[in-house]
Formats: structure tokens, sequence, C-alpha cells
């Protein structure tokens, strides 16, 4: 590592004994969190919009199941986008003469971090908006992407009806601040009706969690991270070309459900997967992490990685194998190519669309 290009603060009381690198790249600060063994394999990840690692993966991973397969199996490496660092660290506002990052700058971060670490090739796991930022990652630098698993991912450019609220959203973060529209807008994004709540249900803990930490975001950080994703091109046409495996997980009540699917239907289907999670919004790592489980031990198993055998069960997970498509199950998904699977719920809902 080249210490004059990055500096390193220990952080080990934030994150389970992890530590917190601040790295100067050509675009930019960016922060990362180690988390684990760096002689195995690496997986980085990236949050979606105003979040950090703590906001968007901690529910995976405190999730016991999920941590031990992913734990065991690697490093973690949680990047944030500028100016979402860990709270704690009292995250400044960034200066509005600093030019607004492109998402190919952000993507291009990557590649800064990962040459920062030594890294080779790395698995990728990214929700929404950090979903887009490693699917492009990937498609600029094919050799250093294993795999990837993403979450409610974008990959189309905005429509003009999004670019348009996110302009608006973007004056009201610039004049306002964390406004009460703002901050229901961006809970709406993440998560489905049944955990926000209403009138006569509270909201869950996760979500009001997820409130406070916006009340303390700093709102010049979140535009520019607004503006970055609004001015995103389209990645269709090259996702054809994306060899690595693939696994796309979204929820049934997501707003990028149909993107997810969009998405899905133009990768190469002998590398890629699908799994759509019931009752569910965009977050699925943080509202039904369980859900994630079993699929993602199955797609490991392509890459020889396994849970330890004290977790070699799950019955906590709502996926059970009867719930997964035998695509999913057969000999040639735990190989090079994995078929792509549906849960059981939206089979049905298929059989319903026939009649």
């Amino acid at each position: 590592m080249d210490d004059s290009n990055a500096v390193s603060v220990d952080m080990e009381t934030i994150y389970l004994g992890g530590k917190e690198h601040h790295i100067r790249t050509g675009r930019g600060t960016v922060s990362v969190i180690v988390y684990g063994d760096q002689e195995k394999p690496a997986l980085i990840t990236y949050p979606d919009l105003a979040l950090n690692h703590m906001s968007c993966f901690q529910g995976l991973f405190f999730c016991p199941e999920a941590a031990s397969l992913l734990l065991h199996n690697f490093c973690i490496y949680h990047i944030s986008p500028p100016g979402h660092e860990f709270l704690q660290l009292g995250a400044a506002s960034i200066s509005p003469d600093e030019p607004v990052p492109s998402v190919d700058d952000l993507a291009d971060q990557v590649i800064e971090v990962l040459n920062y670490f030594g890294l080779g090739a790395v698995m990728c796991m990214g929700v929404t908006a950090g979903a887009y930022i490693l699917t492009l990652f990937a498609l600029k630098y094919r050799d250093r992407v294993l795999g990837l698993i993403l979450v409610s991912p974008l990959c189309k450019a905005p429509s003009w009806s999004e670019w348009i609220y996110n302009k608006v959203i973007s004056n009201l973060l610039y004049f306002y601040g964390m406004s009460g529209f703002v901050k229901e807008y961006l809970l709406q994004r993440y998560f489905s009706q049944e955990v926000r709540g209403d009138a006569e249900v509270q909201e869950s803990d996760i979500v009001q969690a997820c409130r406070k930490l916006l009340d303390e975001r700093q709102s010049i950080n979140i535009l520019r991270w607004l503006q970055a994703i609004n001015g995103r091109p389209d990645l269709t046409d090259g996702l054809r070309r994306l060899k690595c495996r693939t696994l796309i997980f979204v929820g049934d009540e997501s707003p990028f459900h149909s993107e997810a699917l969009h998405m899905t239907s133009k990768l190469d289907r002998r590398y890629s997967a699908l799994v759509e999670v019931q009752s569910c919004g965009s977050m699925v790592t943080e509202e039904q992490p369980h859900a994630m489980l079993i699929p993602m031990e199955y797609f490991f198993m392509g890459y020889g990685l396994y849970r330890p055998y004290q977790f070699s069960e799950s019955p906590r997970s709502p996926l059970s194998p009867s719930c997964i498509s035998p695509d999913l199950l057969s000999p040639e998904s735990m190989g090079l190519k994995l078929k792509p699977i549906k849960t059981r719920v939206s089979l049905q809902t298929e059989k319903g669309h026939e009649r």
C-alpha cells in the first residue's frame, strides 16, 4: 500500500473489530471499512442512496447464518460513497466547489480501492444505486469481478418521470435539507408498506433506525450522490457481454421491481439467476435478510465456497429448498452455469396471469 495516497484510521469500536481506511483517489476520498481476514477472497459492498454499510447491510451481517457464510469465506470491504462514511466520524459536508462525480468516477474509485489493497478479482454486492455502480464497474473492469450479487438493481437510464422527480428532490435537499418529504421519499424507496407502517400500525425498528440516520445526514452529500445517479447512462446493451455469474434479489414491493426483471431478461441466462422476495421492499438486506441465505449458498457453491459445518441447517430461513425452483438445485446450477430461478411465490403469480 502507498501511504502517500491514503490514510488508514483504526476504528475497532465501530464495526465489530473492523478497520476504516480513508483512501485518496483521483476522484476524491472514499471511506472503506475492512472486516475479516485479508488473506481470504474479497467481497466488496456498495450501498444505496443516502446510506452506508451500517444502514444498508447490517441486517444481513447480523443474521448469524448469513454472517457465518460470508465471513467464513470472505474478507469484507464496505465502500461508502463520498460523504457517506460511518456517522460517528462526523462526515463533513463536501465543499460546493468540488465537482459532482459521475457514475463513471464512482466506478473508477472502486478500481482504485482494489489497487490500494492489492486485490485481484473480487465478489461484489450492491443495493439499488450501489448495484448500478458495481454493475458498471464489472462492465468496465471485467477481469476484476468474480461475481455480482445485486439487490433491487438499476441498469437503465432514468425515465423522464424519475429524472424530473429526482430534480425536485435535489432542489428540496439544496434549499431545505433533509425535509419530511425527502425523508418519506427515501423510506418508500427502501422499504415495503408493511414495515413502514401506517396510521394504525407503528413503523418497524429498522425504519425508525433509518429515519434517525437520515435526520443526521449531510444533505449536500446526499444531493451529490443523487445528481450522479440521476445522470447515469443505460447499461442494457452491455449486459449480454457480462460473463461473471450474477445473482439478483428484488422485493416484489420494490419500486425497482420491473427494472430488476428487465435486467435479468438482458443478462446471459447461463450465468444469471433471479430471486423475487415476497412482501418486501428494495432493501432485502435489511427487511428480509434470511431470504438471501439459501440462494447465496447455492450461488457460492459454484465457487467451491460453503458455510461452516455448525451452520449447515437454516430453519430460520423463509426460503427452504422446497420453495426454490428445481433449476437452482440442479448440478449444472452449482457449476459455472447458474440457471435462472424464481421463488415459488413468483411462479404462482405467473400461473395466475396465464389464466
